[in-house]
């Protein structure tokens, strides 16, 4: 039923339009019919949500079914929320305003580890028990998916199942075994057995922990036989013949990316070892030319935005990459289409591809050098050298550019105070290189923006065993850094070490972190990833209530062989291979990118997979 969302409400909270629906290119269905209804609900405001491209693609895919109604859901705003229960009004979907309650699934993207409090808030939201557990058959079946799902655990009470790996294929496969356990009129744990043996399936119900005595796992293990003893990510092989939407919904309002994103593969060579997405994502797979441009030439015209990202882990990784970029600027020439390149490796930019994209409309070039001096960037395998960072940034100053953004991690494994004298001494090498550059020959404004992050170690990584710094000492480094950084050209941004603690605690975390949510979230918790409403004492309560010790998870390394909460997934790169690298690490030795020599992370072996040195086979 749909829900009375009047004016008056609308017109009493900022930016109504999150609420509204009815967008440019959105789907709107004749409920009688279809068969199943999918809630797809993005834990974080509209703006956020819909500049997801997983929403995109997985929105238009089940919507060119004939008897599934996918339909959008958003975290209201708080402003909204307290207008919503005021007023009683639950969780309700954009498209048709039905309250998602009464919805067949509702499936969540899991981007970030700070939204799991939204997760929470959401489901009481629509009405709906926080804990699997207390569900029925009168309720909807909640799944979830994205980047965090590949360590579930702390989310393991509360989600019905995980889809671990590339969608597309995987949730087809759930809504056929729906419709048969519909016609069935089964019980709820029917349905689960059904799909339990689907690869990507991840039940947590069906699957037991038991712990040693100083708190570490002793074993993960099946409840039954007949359950997987492990869960095998999906993937894709062949992404020229995967899903992927000609036209996509252009919202009212401005979002975060407001414009087309072109996927042009999945995977990444490269193997940083801080980068959980690198090794997730593998092996590396390719659209072709023809796809990508054709892509380009609908989405232009079905959309009518004036800027196309081209999307990936590493863009100019793609082996065709600027005969692409080429013919996209030639597709849009006329168009006042401009061509966005982020992800961009700066030791293979070219003059030519910088003077044709600034053509159309000059942005700000952004690198990431991730660390301030060689010796750090060996350690984490950056694959990039002092040199090719200078070059690149005087190609750009030529070219017209007078905008840099540096982005850095601090607390990297083996980090010293040399290391961050080197990020202040590259920043002032870069504002040198500018000033180089005869005056009446470059762009005025110069401006260098330093942003640093705080490294997380995070499952599936070769830093997945390290401590994560205390917020007291990532607070003394970013005070040293701020120190150095004291430039008229140099602005210094960096990340809230508190928030960067909460998220190494649910990166690692295990299923005993699900109580800890609820209290958190019973205690205000919220939009955590917001740093104006998040609340770090309600959460040390939540853990200090539920007898857990933050600092276990997050400022604790772990033993190389220590059963770790994500040790029944696996992702096709094999543990020896994780251990390999971490040794290198240590020893400060890098690793050749995947296009240079495989290293047998065990990608290539993996069940569809094809890796580089298969593909030259």
């Amino acid at each position: 039923m749909a829900v009375n969302l009047t004016d008056e409400i609308l017109l009493k909270v900022e930016k109504p339009s999150r609420y509204a629906g009815g967008e440019w290119n959105s789907v709107i269905k004749n409920l009688e019919q279809v068969k199943i209804r999918f809630a797809f609900c993005f834990p974080d405001t509209y703006e956020v949500g819909m500049s997801h491209l997983g929403m995109k693609i997985l929105y238009h895919m089940l919507n060119e079914r004939e008897d599934v109604y996918c339909e959008r859901v958003f975290t209201p705003w708080i402003d909204m929320e307290q207008k919503m229960r005021e007023h009683n009004i639950p969780l309700f979907a954009l498209e048709t305003r039905d309250e998602i309650s009464k919805f067949d699934f509702i499936g969540f993207t899991l981007q970030y580890e700070m939204s799991y409090s939204n997760i929470i808030n959401m489901l009481d939201l629509a009405g709906l028990p926080v804990l699997s557990s207390e569900r029925t058959n009168q309720h909807p079946f909640v799944c979830a998916g994205g980047p965090c799902a590949y360590n579930p655990e702390p989310l393991a009470e509360i989600i019905d199942f995980f889809i671990l790996g590339e969608s597309e294929e995987v949730l087809n496969e759930v809504m056929d075994q729906y419709r048969s356990w519909q016609d069935l009129k089964g019980a709820r744990r029917d349905f689960l057995e059904m799909i339990a043996g689907i690869q990507g399936v991840y039940v947590p119900g069906f699957y037991q922990v038991s712990y040693k005595e100083d708190g570490t796992i002793k074993s993960v293990n099946p409840v039954q036989d007949n359950y997987p003893s492990k869960i095998k990510k999906r993937i894709i092989s062949d992404l020229d013949e995967v899903y992927y939407p000609d036209k996509v919904i252009v919202p009212f309002g401005e979002v975060v990316h407001d414009r087309i994103m072109l996927e042009l593969f999945r995977g990444c060579i490269r193997g940083c070892r801080f980068c959980q997405a690198g090794y997730i994502y593998r092996p590396v797979r390719e659209k072709s030319l023809p796809r990508l441009t054709g892509l380009t030439e609908k989405l232009i015209n079905s959309t009518g935005y004036e800027e196309i990202s081209l999307s990936s882990l590493s863009t100019s990784d793609f082996t065709r990459f600027h005969e692409l970029a080429e013919k996209i600027m030639e597709i849009s020439k006329g168009k006042r289409v401009n061509l966005s390149l982020p992800s961009l490796r700066i030791d293979s930019v070219s003059m030519a591809l910088l003077e044709q994209v600034q053509k159309v409309r000059k942005s700000g070039l952004t690198l990431a050098p991730e660390a301030g001096t060689q010796r750090l960037r060996n350690v984490i395998n950056k694959g990039i050298t002092y040199e090719n960072i200078i070059e690149s940034v005087s190609l750009a100053f030529k070219a017209g550019w007078s905008s840099i953004k540096l982005y850095f991690m601090i607390g990297l494994p083996t980090e010293t105070y040399s290391d961050l004298d080197g990020i202040a001494e590259l920043a002032y090498n870069i504002i040198d290189e500018y000033y180089k550059i005869p005056k009446e020959q470059r762009a005025k404004g110069l401006k260098v923006t330093v942003s640093t992050s705080n490294f997380v170690p995070k499952a599936f990584t070769p830093f997945q065993w390290e401590a994560q710094n205390t917020v007291e000492t990532i607070k003394e480094k970013q005070l040293y850094l701020k120190d150095k950084l004291r430039h008229k050209n140099i602005t210094f941004n960096w990340h809230d070490a508190k928030l960067s603690l909460m998220e190494g605690i649910f990166s690692r975390g295990d299923r005993r972190l699900s109580k800890v949510l609820i209290k958190a979230w019973e205690k205000g918790c919220k939009f955590d990833g917001w740093n104006e409403h998040f609340k770090y004492d309600a959460w040390m309560q939540a853990f200090n209530e539920a007898g857990i010790d933050p600092e276990f998870y997050a400022n604790r390394r772990r033993g190389l062989d220590e059963v770790l909460s994500w040790s029944l997934i696996d992702i096709g790169v094999s543990l020896t291979f994780f251990k390999r690298e971490y040794e290198k690490a240590i020893k400060e030795e890098t690793t050749p990118n995947c296009r240079q020599k495989c290293v047998g992370c065990g990608a290539a072996s993996f069940e569809r997979g094809v890796c580089f040195e298969q593909a030259k086979g």
